[in-house]
């Protein structure tokens, strides 16, 4: 998940390293005879390049402040709601970090490791500066015994 511009544009960049990769094999193998391992090869990178055009579609929809609903399907998917919350609030690391009264670095640190080593109490925190209104449901995955 890109979660910051610098990475946005790390990702691009990426992307069209990839489309000219793509191009090259397509071009280097088009005499080829068995064309199979060639081809796949190619599948392989344009597949590569199809996952970081997701992202950066994923990226843009959110930058873009059209997207104000995010879905999780466990406690652990918690951190990416923070995430996509901050980027469709249009806010960088750096705000979320002056709105919470933390250095930029931590907001940076928090997101690089999913929030793995953050407190419940700080995760409250940075959900509320957002202004994102969390819902839970809780249920049982297997009957009482």
């Amino acid at each position: 998940m890109i979660t910051n511009d610098v990475q946005y544009r790390n990702t691009k960049t990426l992307l069209a390293q990839f489309h000219q990769a793509a191009e090259n094999l397509q071009a280097e193998f088009a005499d080829v005879s068995d064309n199979k391992l060639h081809q796949l090869q190619i599948d392989a990178v344009r597949s590569q390049a199809g996952d970081l055009e997701a992202e950066i579609a994923e990226y843009e929809q959110l930058r873009s402040g059209a997207t104000t609903s995010f879905t999780a399907n466990s406690l652990a998917d918690l951190a990416k709601l923070l995430i996509q919350g901050r980027i469709a609030r249009g806010w960088s690391q750096r705000r979320l970090a002056e709105k919470l009264g933390i250095a930029e670095q931590q907001i940076q640190r928090y997101e690089a490791n999913g929030y793995a080593t953050t407190s419940l109490t700080r995760l409250c925190e940075v959900a509320a500066a957002l202004d994102l209104q969390i819902t839970e449901t809780a249920r049982l995955t297997t009957p009482a015994a």
